[in-house]
């Protein structure tokens, strides 16, 4: 393929989507400033056009602009309007190829795949993104990527199609318990918030507010009908997005890599070099964690900031905790996925009840002070608050094994990682004044993915296990030194 190609002219379409997305709230608020009388309208409207005008005009421009090829073990990409730029991507450096399917790509047969590679910058979407290319075509960049990498391999009608197995498969069942667990209401509400809250200079809240004020005093049954309702639908949009995202989620393994597919509406296909995982992660939410459930995520040295989702993958969305070791202990054999745990110790409890205390306190003080017999009410907060503080307390621990450090801890969800020894790249102690007094130290891992830092911490451990979990990572550090 040394001839320069282009895209599919989908992409188009595409661009022009994705600008006119950028702009929308300009629009907005064009609509509003110059919606006065006919001169402003028709400035409104001269404005729009020539705006819409020059979208459609440099998306063509960019596509036209934009090929790209495979040369000399390189996939060498040109583009730009006005500024002609090259990227040259040696096809060793090539750490994943994640294809996708959006709505537009299906209809016309084609795909979107998404270029990771070994040290990338993390400010892009990604190192290259081809929008729009045949199934084919994806296929043949698949196998010269693999004989670029693979020098023993002569030629690429020589490159076999890699075996693979399926490690998971999601049941219908495990699909609609997934939706059900979710938390994307709490998205679809912010989503909408936040775009309102875009309007906040041209609607006018504070007169609409105060009728609708008035009107609550005397409708607050009907008041929080429409609330009800409202979340009822937002978890509804939420229930269905889960579903269609979800829909078919499989997991393959090959030779060297982990190979995910999803999606009913948008098909995707994530690949995770099995090389580049840095740790293992376990969440349960409060509803799974008493089903018995929860979701596997493996932290990986890829993605970008605008793509997090390279560097935390979603392995397992919903799986039963104990069936975890027997779906990924033949797959990921280095790691040891326990249930037990060293607890912290029972003179931590009350800092992990007066932490949750910090803030609610002071405010059910105040709400007595103030609102008297209904201030009384935050009584029940505080309650479930301190219930909180002795959960997180409880399901605070850590393991050590020989090549193994798991640490297990919740905020929102109770969250074990299992980081390996040779992944672990700084090991943070911290202690306050008042932990010291009590010979409680806290214990912060991290490793490196694609985008940020990640790993786990846990609070107020009992000096001396800390300095076991010490010990044990400090000769590991003078070995690689």
């Amino acid at each position: 393929m040394s001839e320069p190609k282009r895209l599919h002219p989908i992409v188009i379409v595409l661009t022009i989507g994705k600008r006119v997305k950028d702009f929308i709230f300009s629009f907005i608020a064009l609509f509003f400033i110059w919606n006065k009388g006919d001169g402003g309208k028709l400035l409104l409207f001269g404005a729009s056009a020539i705006v819409i005008i020059g979208i459609i005009l440099i998306s063509i421009l960019s596509w036209l602009r934009y090929t790209y090829r495979l040369e000399e073990n390189e996939l060498r990409i040109e583009y730009g309007v006005f500024v002609r730029k090259k990227r040259y991507i040696p096809l060793e450096r090539i750490q994943s190829l994640d294809i996708s399917e959006g709505i537009l790509q299906r209809l016309c047969g084609m795909v979107k795949v998404r270029i990771e590679t070994a040290g990338g910058s993390g400010t892009d979407e990604a190192e290259a993104v081809l929008s729009a290319i045949s199934k084919s075509e994806a296929r043949y960049i698949q196998e010269y990527v693999a004989v670029a990498k693979n020098p023993s391999v002569p030629d690429i009608e020589d490159v076999q199609e890699p075996s693979n197995h399926t490690v998971f498969k999601m049941t219908s069942a495990q699909l609609i318990l997934l939706s059900l667990t979710s938390g994307g209401v709490g998205v679809v509400i912010s989503a909408v918030l936040a775009f309102f809250s875009q309007l906040d200079d041209f609607i006018p809240y504070e007169k609409l507010f105060r009728g609708v004020g008035q009107l609550a005093v005397s409708n607050m049954i009907v008041i929080a009908i429409f609330v009800f309702i409202g979340f009822v639908a937002a978890w509804i949009v939420a229930l269905f997005g889960t579903m269609l995202k979800y829909a078919n989620f499989q997991v393959a393994k090959t030779e060297h890599d982990l190979v995910i597919s999803q999606g009913l509406l948008e098909k995707r296909q994530i690949t995770i070099p099995l090389t580049r995982i840095q740790a293992i992660r376990i969440n349960e939410n409060i509803v799974r964690q008493w089903l018995g459930y929860g979701s596997v995520m493996v932290e990986s040295a890829g993605g970008s900031a605008s793509n997090k989702e390279g560097s935390k993958v979603l392995l397992l969305p919903l799986v039963k905790l104990q069936d975890i070791e027997k779906i990924l202990g033949p797959v990921l054999t280095d790691y040891r996925f326990a249930s037990n745990f060293t607890p912290v110790p029972k003179r931590a409890m009350n800092r992990y009840v007066f932490r949750s205390w910090i803030i609610i306190v002071p405010l059910a003080v105040a709400s007595i002070v103030f609102l008297k017999g209904w201030g009384l009410l935050s009584l029940l907060i505080l309650a479930l608050v301190t219930i909180w503080g002795v959960l997180k307390y409880k399901d605070a621990g850590w393991r050590l094994e020989e090549q193994q450090l798991s640490l297990r801890y919740r905020t929102m969800v109770r969250t074990t990682v299992f980081i390996k020894k040779s992944k672990l790249q700084v090991l943070e102690l911290k202690e306050s004044y008042f932990q010291r007094r009590k010979d409680l130290v806290t214990l912060e891992a991290f490793v490196k993915v694609g985008f940020g830092g990640a790993g786990g911490r846990v609070s107020d451990m009992d000096r001396n296990d800390v300095k076991k979990v010490y010990t044990w990572f400090s000769r590991e550090s003078e070995k690689r030194d």
